[in-house]
C-alpha cells in the first residue's frame, strides 16, 4: 500500500491564484509565496521572488511540507530543483473551467488535507447557472503588446469566454499565445482587453483597433482560478453583455 502524505502544516505557493485559494481556505497555512501573489491583500508570508525565478534556497529554508506549482506558471527546471532539495511539489494543470475546479479540490483537499471550502461550491454553482450573452460574439483577446500576443488554443481564459458566449479568433491556432498584427486582424467583432498580464487601459490598447469596439475586463476575473471565480461569472457577463 502507498503511504499517505504527511499532514501539511507549512506550504509555499508559486501560483497567485492558488495562493489566494489556500490563504482564504486555511489562513496561516502558507509560509511563502511569490512577489506576484497579491491576494488576499493582507497576506503576510515570506516572498520568494517570481513565478519564473523562484528562490529555491529560500523556499527550502522555509521547510514547507508542500510546494504548490502550475505547469504553465512555473518552469520545469525550477520544480526539479525543488524536488532535488527534498521538497514535495504538487504541479497543477488548468486549461479549462472544469479542470480548474478539479485542480482546486486536488490542491486543497488532497494536497493540503483541508475540507472542501464553501466558496468552491458557490463558484461552481455560479458558473452552472450562467446564461451566455446573445448573440455570440467573436473577439480577439490580447494578453501582451510589443509584440502583440493573444489568447490562442487550449487556455483557461478562452474557455471562460466561450462559456460566456464569446468565441475568440485564435482558438484554433497551433500556439497557445500566438503573435499577431492588429492591422491584419480578420474575423473579430470585439476586442477584449484584460489588465493582466499586460495592463491594458482605456488609453493603452483600444487605439490599436480603431474599427472594433473594445471592452476592458478585470484580469483577475478572466485568468485567476480561485475564490475570484465566484464573482467572475456575473462580473464578466456584465462587461461583455
Amino acid at each position: 500500500m502507498t503511504a499517505s502524505p504527511a499532514p501539511v502544516r507549512r506550504a509555499v505557493s508559486l501560483v497567485p491564484s492558488l495562493t489566494e485559494a489556500v490563504a482564504v481556505t486555511a489562513p496561516g497555512l502558507l509560509v511563502g509565496a511569490t512577489d506576484w501573489c497579491s491576494h488576499p491583500a493582507d497576506l503576510d508570508v515570506v516572498r520568494v521572488r517570481g513565478t519564473k525565478n523562484p528562490d529555491v534556497a529560500a523556499i527550502a529554508g522555509l521547510a514547507p511540507d508542500l510546494v504548490i506549482a502550475n505547469e504553465e506558471e512555473n518552469r520545469p527546471a525550477d520544480l526539479d530543483a525543488l524536488r532535488s532539495a527534498g521538497l514535495r511539489v504538487l504541479v497543477t494543470e488548468v486549461r479549462s473551467l472544469p479542470q480548474a475546479f478539479r485542480e482546486l479540490e486536488r490542491v486543497l483537499v488532497e494536497g493540503c488535507g483541508l475540507d472542501r471550502p464553501g466558496w468552491l461550491d458557490a463558484a461552481e454553482a455560479a458558473w452552472a447557472q450562467l446564461r451566455p450573452v446573445a448573440p455570440r460574439r467573436t473577439a480577439v483577446v490580447p494578453v501582451w503588446r510589443r509584440p502583440w500576443m493573444a489568447l490562442g488554443r487550449d487556455t483557461f481564459a478562452g474557455d471562460l469566454l466561450a462559456r460566456l458566449g464569446v468565441d475568440h479568433v485564435f482558438a484554433g491556432h497551433a500556439e497557445r499565445y500566438p503573435r499577431f498584427d492588429p492591422a491584419a486582424l480578420e474575423g473579430a467583432d470585439l476586442v477584449v482587453l484584460p489588465d493582466e498580464p499586460y495592463r491594458f487601459t482605456a488609453e493603452d490598447g483600444p487605439e490599436a483597433f480603431p474599427s472594433l469596439p473594445a471592452v476592458l475586463v478585470d484580469g483577475r476575473h478572466l485568468t485567476w482560478y480561485g475564490p475570484s471565480l465566484g464573482a467572475a461569472a456575473s462580473a464578466l457577463r456584465a462587461v461583455l453583455h
